[in-house]
């Protein structure tokens, strides 16, 4: 990884040893004064944005992506769409054509929505491509790779939820109020089993001193991801105390509440 300004937040390059492909992060602010040579290339790229309040993500492919990246911010300005993304990570490699980037739109698009941590916001893609079987197996290495360098750029929206392995230590946090949760400690924070119930409601000092938390369970409530009082899915919190507070209704300490069958909390672990 090259910081191009030295600066994480600013234009970024990344690589891969015997690999010609290439990501390239840049802030929505730096692509029309950009002029790099790399970023006009063949590839795919990712449009990162919040959508009602959820991280959303926006898939595209083109021949070239600078060009492609400007003709957004004139939809935009136009009216001819509606997200606003801040930052785009582009892949391009030596290798692509117009073919290989429509099956790897297309692929991603997949991954994308069997992930499930961010909105899609691509609505289409092209499904008729036609490969060989050698291209076909040389693109999934290239999604491969693409995995790699989009989680080192700390966007995971490739990445699977976390599953239990065989040696995983589930923890559990009930209430009187009917939360009946059940869980695990995974590698982006805390995660939250489909079926697992939440707290009958919120106490007060939640509503006004809950914070971020709060406002988590009430999307989550939106999204449909919690309904009737259930989760309808796995969930990955950022910390045991998220998952917790909206698990109880109130604020939570997670190293005390999440606790094992036998009883031992998560900080005596």
């Amino acid at each position: 990884m090259f910081l191009v300004n030295g600066d994480a937040s600013g234009l970024v390059t990344a690589e891969l040893s015997n690999w010609n492909g290439k990501a390239i992060k840049i802030p929505r602010t730096m692509v029309k004064e950009c002029t790099r040579e790399d970023i006009t290339g063949v590839g795919v790229y990712f449009l990162f944005c919040e959508e009602d309040g959820q991280g959303a993500v926006y898939i595209g492919e083109a021949e070239n992506v600078l060009e492609r990246l400007n003709g957004h911010l004139r939809d935009y300005q136009a009216g001819k769409e509606s997200y606003y993304w801040t930052t785009a990570v582009v892949f391009i490699g030596r290798d692509l054509n117009k073919a290989l980037i429509r099956y790897l739109e297309n692929r991603i698009w997949d991954i994308v929505n069997e992930c499930g941590r961010m909105k899609n916001l691509t609505k289409n893609t092209y499904k008729k491509t036609i490969l060989k079987e050698s291209q076909v197996a040389s693109m999934e290495k290239f999604i491969d790779n693409i995995k790699v360098l989009l989680s080192a750029l700390n966007y995971r929206v490739l990445t699977p939820m976390p599953q239990a392995k065989d040696d995983t230590v589930y923890l559990y946090c009930h209430s009187t109020k009917g939360t009946d949760a059940k869980g695990f400690v995974s590698d982006g924070g805390f995660t939250v089993l489909k079926g697992s119930k939440v707290s009958d409601g919120v106490v007060n000092s939640f509503v006004e001193h809950g914070g971020n938390y709060y406002a988590l369970r009430s999307k989550l409530e939106e999204d449909g991801i919690i309904s009737e009082g259930e989760f309808q899915q796995d969930y990955e919190f950022s910390a045991p105390s998220a998952a917790s507070a909206v698990a109880l209704g109130r604020t939570s300490n997670g190293n005390v509440d999440w606790k094992t069958n036998e009883g031992t909390r998560l900080k005596d672990l």
